[in-house]
């Protein structure tokens, strides 16, 4: 369930700081009675940013299945990376 909480709140830096830190979810924060703000931890806002980045390139990996780009084979792919990255 989102925290929703009133402008007033945000005096109390600590309790704010340590909710976002526990519930690791953004906290809306209002102003008589209308949504206003959004505050969260750096480490919920980071995990968001991912989230969305991770959306975006599946979107376009979709698309790009979708209008045929040929498929790389996936042994071929690993064994590259092995040869680039692991140190014999």
């Amino acid at each position: 369930m989102p925290q929703i909480r009133p402008i007033s709140d945000l005096r109390n830096t600590n309790e704010i700081s340590e909710l976002c830190h526990s519930k690791q979810e953004p906290i809306f924060i209002t102003k008589n009675g209308y949504g206003d703000l959004v505050v969260m931890s750096i480490e919920t806002y980071e995990r968001e940013l991912a989230r969305t980045e991770l959306y975006k390139k599946l979107g376009e990996a979709e698309a790009q299945v979708e209008s045929g780009v040929a498929l790389l084979n996936a042994e071929d792919v690993f064994n590259k990376l092995r040869v680039k990255y692991v140190r014999k």
